[in-house]
């Protein structure tokens, strides 16, 4: 059997002939900008898995031809948003010191480790409470396992709601799951067990 690697340039110069070439780390904040403006969304630039297929074409300037004619002011509604965004990232990054780094890289690895460990266990405790059991958080044997906790003698593992529609191929949880989904006034349970 053959096994080999197609590297993204080689697609993109097959398919399009030519990649764009950016400065280093432009394209990480272009991005992060982008995320939060929403600027390339289906409302701004079309469900482009609806239009590809809609497209009869096979060529990439025929694509480009035809997407901007069916949307002309896409690209520039895109543009405009995200510019936006990168103007209001310049003015955050120029406030960013070594201490603003520091009290953020404190916040990640203290307060929101923390508060994560004990989001789980007011998880474990509501559903307890609920079914009338004791609960108990994993020993790290357990949680190598997948294992949040216990309520009674029901292992339980705590995954967020969105966890149900991945396709997690590498991880296999053979236990009772508490489904949780974050709301800005708390938190949403989901179980059935």
């Amino acid at each position: 059997m053959s096994k080999l690697k197609l590297k993204n340039d080689e697609i993109f110069e097959t398919i399009i002939g030519k990649v764009e070439d950016f400065p280093k780390y432009t394209t990480q904040i272009i991005n992060l900008a982008n995320q939060n403006a929403q600027g390339t969304r289906p409302k701004v630039v079309g469900q482009m898995s609806d239009l590809i297929q809609e497209f009869s074409g096979k060529k990439y300037g025929d694509w480009v031809t035809w997407y901007e004619k069916k949307m002309p002011t896409a690209v520039d509604d895109a543009t405009d948003k995200v510019y936006d965004m990168v103007t209001k990232l310049k003015g955050a990054f120029v406030q960013i010191d070594k201490e603003l780094v520091r009290k953020w890289v404190r916040d990640l690895v203290l307060t929101k480790t923390f508060v994560g460990l004990c989001f789980q266990e007011s998880l474990l405790k509501k559903v307890a409470n609920l079914k009338g059991k004791k609960y108990r958080l994993s020993t790290p044997v357990e949680e190598s396992k997948g294992i949040d906790g216990f309520i009674g003698d029901t292992a339980v593992s705590i995954k967020p709601l969105t966890y149900k529609s991945k396709n997690m191929l590498s991880e296999s949880i053979d236990v009772a799951i508490i489904y949780y989904d974050k709301k800005k006034d708390g938190i949403v349970i989901e179980f059935d067990f």
